[in-house]
Order: structure tokens, then sequence, then C-alpha cells
């Protein structure tokens, strides 16, 4: 069956959200996935507990939660890994997360060997002043 990568997108979103529900007992309020060329950054939007917010108010807890996350989801690959490969059609090499205390939110990058940097916008971009994407062939 072919799939559109909407529907793959909106796939993925529901596994990684009911996955994170059924592992934390906690729903995101959303769940956002981008695909580009051999990543897919799955972002958790405010997914943190009250406790996980709490915790994250000192520089020693937000470690603390940074690597329970990390190691959460690189534990993840097994069941969760399986699943989205089933939807995407292709193997996973590596998954990172890190968390944004700010906002609550957790970003998971998924990899199939690309190096890749996470920048974090303080606000929105209108679709008018985003266009598309460049690759800079350098």
């Amino acid at each position: 069956m072919n799939y559109s990568p909407l529907t793959m997108t909106a796939q993925v979103a529901h596994a990684v959200r009911d996955f994170q529900q059924q592992r934390t007992g906690h729903t995101p309020r959303s769940v956002t996935v981008v695909l580009s060329e051999g990543v897919m950054l799955v972002t958790l939007h405010e997914v943190l507990t009250p406790a996980e917010i709490i915790l994250c108010q000192t520089d020693k807890g937000m470690a603390r939660l940074r690597d329970f996350h990390r190691d959460s989801i690189r534990a993840s690959l097994g069941p969760l890994g399986t699943e989205i490969e089933r939807i995407a059609g292709v193997a996973l090499q590596e998954v990172v997360a890190d968390i944004e205390p700010a906002t609550g939110d957790i970003v998971h990058i998924f990899t199939t060997g690309t190096l890749l940097q996470v920048f974090k916008l303080t606000g929105c971009l209108s679709a008018e002043t985003w266009v598309g994407s460049e690759r800079d062939p350098a």
C-alpha cells in the first residue's frame, strides 16, 4: 500500500503520542513530525509532568531529567523504533532526545546516519515568511 508523506507523518505522530502516554502516563498536548532527507524530528509539546517541571528548576534536576528521557528514548528504539520503521519503511540508526523545560517540550530525533543541528526558536514563523527549503551543495 502506498502512503503519502502526510499519512506517514500522522501515523508516526500517533505512534509516538501513544508510546509516550503508555510509558509515562502523560499525553502530550500535540506531536509534530518533520521528515527531511534521512532525519525525522519529533516534538512532543507540553509533555512534562508537573513533577518534571519542578525538577527542571535546578541544573542538577534538569540534568537528571534529560538523562532519564535520553535513556528512555534510546531504550524505546525496540518497540517504538520497530513501529516507526514499519510506518516509514526505513531502518533507524540513532535516536537523540532533548528537553525544553520552559515550554515542557521533548524533542526526539531519529536519524539514518545524518548529522543534525536543531535550533529552538522563541516564536513561530508564518508560512509566508518561511517558504520551502534550501540545500547548500558545499
